[in-house]
């Protein structure tokens, strides 16, 4: 390890540790990324893991938070790399019979396609499309007063409500399981409150910039923000797997991007009592269980809209779906689980030879679950896909525990860094004036156990290194 004094050393080099750097370091302060593994990128990772020459996103796959995170929209990362390609649909969900509900790039034409709920749906995602770029900052940041209060609240008295209550604006089965599918995005039961607030994110995202897929793998988008960080005069060291204090270069302030159970092992020693105990007492939810795919020819889907998708939401009928979840989230296992599915290599040609196709799936299980869900999340495809099996080269699965140790910020699976419910939405991962402060001066969290949470948009990142910098160096950005 390095001796150099830094003004800022960032453990883990996930979206959200990448993102803390440079903000930092476009302020001029001298920033160390330490990565514990030997490739950095946390849940940004691509890796043959069937057949060489076949690309798996080995975490996360479909980013529309990444393109629409106000922080990463300000830094030049098609410069460093980062090209998009987008599906001819951003998710469909199919049904036994056949059909399909579409999520669009279009907000009129999703409606349109809803048939009698055309009129439900455009009433609850028009003004959220038209307000996004006025509030997308304080959704995706600390609990605080909002900028623009009467949109916050417009997106409010939807989003704190449960799924299941919101489900009643629609009629039909095409709407209401096109719902639950974004909704189950939240990893709780439909019932909880809150899980409306990202069905919302998410279908508003796709009316407004899309659910695209990384060219080359999501690791591109880690490699590009890690030489865009690099190009101002950032460093990274990887290889490095701290486990204490101790082991870090002397620094003004130190930013983890890792979950209350890892910090604690780390920093517990400097906090405060009262601190300690909030940490112990976060709660992580459901884990998942994941395949990867080679296969020889694309997914065979009945419903011709499930081939023109980069996401496919399986699982039926609202209340299957509804019935899925719980069961996760009680430590039960569904038979017949909901099923997130990704085909990249229908629209990225680098994710396989030519002619052949790549997929991605995982469903939700109880958090540290190692049952083999590989039969259960086969049969699900196969049901809405007949021929899916025999189109099968080679897979690559992963239950909770492999999970974690791919990357141990998913804490028995928990790819979301903790509950996201209504009690960890806002105070993750303990009631402070801000939560990314430790109760240890020079000592931030900066990972998606903060607010806003999961998913690849550095947020957490960026406003923890807000904090400090005001904190610390007395610098406002």
């Amino acid at each position: 390890m390095r001796s150099t004094e830094f003004d800022a050393v960032v453990v883990g080099s996930g979206p959200n540790g990448l993102a803390a750097a440079i903000a930092l370091q476009q302020q001029g302060l001298s920033v160390l990324i330490i990565e514990g593994k030997d490739e950095i990128g946390g849940g940004l990772r691509s890796a043959e893991l069937t057949i060489p020459g076949f690309v798996h996103d080995v975490c996360s796959a479909i980013h529309p938070l990444a393109i629409g995170s106000p922080f990463f929209n300000t830094l030049p990362l098609q410069d460093h790399g980062l090209i998009y390609e987008f599906p001819d649909l951003a998710a469909a969900h199919p049904f036994y019979d056949g059909t399909a509900a579409v999520l669009g790039n279009s907000l009129e034409e999703t409606a349109k396609l809803l048939g009698e709920d055309e009129q439900a749906y455009l009433k609850l995602l028009k003004p959220l499309v038209a307000d996004w770029p006025n509030i997308a900052s304080d959704i995706l940041g600390p609990l605080k007063f909002p900028e623009h209060p009467i949109a916050m609240a417009r997106f409010g008295l939807n989003a704190v409500t449960s799924a299941d209550f919101l489900s009643k604006r629609f009629k039909t089965k095409e709407a209401k399981g096109l719902w639950a599918g974004m909704a189950a995005h939240s990893m709780q039961p439909l019932s909880n409150l809150t899980t409306s607030a990202v069905g919302l994110v998410l279908m508003a995202s796709a009316h407004l910039k899309g659910w695209p897929i990384p060219s080359g793998g999501s690791s591109t988008i880690a490699n590009a923000l890690a030489s865009y960080f690099i190009s101002i005069g950032g460093r990274i060291e990887t290889g490095l797997f701290i486990k204490s204090l101790d082991e870090l270069p002397p620094s003004k302030t130190v930013f983890f991007d890792v979950t209350p159970k890892q910090l604690l092992k780390i920093a517990g020693h400097r906090f405060s009592s009262i601190y300690k105990w909030q940490l112990e007492r976060y709660r992580y939810g459901m884990g998942v269980f994941k395949v990867d795919w080679a296969l020889d020819e694309p997914i065979p889907f009945t419903a011709p809209q499930a081939r023109r998708a980069g996401t496919v939401h399986i699982g039926n009928t609202m209340e299957e779906i509804a019935l899925s979840e719980k069961m996760s989230w009680q430590g039960q296992r569904a038979e017949k689980p909901f099923v997130l599915l990704a085909q990249q290599s229908l629209f990225d040609p680098l994710r396989a030879p030519d002619e052949k196709h790549t997929a991605w799936a995982y469903c939700h299980v109880p958090n540290g679950s190692v049952k083999d869900m590989t039969e259960a999340i086969e049969k699900q495809v196969e049901r809405f896909a007949p021929g899916f099996r025999d189109r099968i080269l080679a897979k690559h699965t992963m239950n909770t525990a492999q999970v974690e140790a791919y990357n141990p910020n998913y804490i028995g699976g928990d790819i979301n860094g903790g509950v996201l419910d209504l009690a960890q939405l806002f105070t993750r991962p303990a009631l402070r004036s801000s939560p990314y402060r430790t109760s240890a001066k020079g000592l931030y969290l900066c990972s998606s156990s903060t607010p806003p949470g999961g998913g690849v948009h550095g947020m957490c990142g960026y406003h923890a290194a807000k904090r400090a910098l005001k904190d610390i160096f007395s610098i406002n950005i």
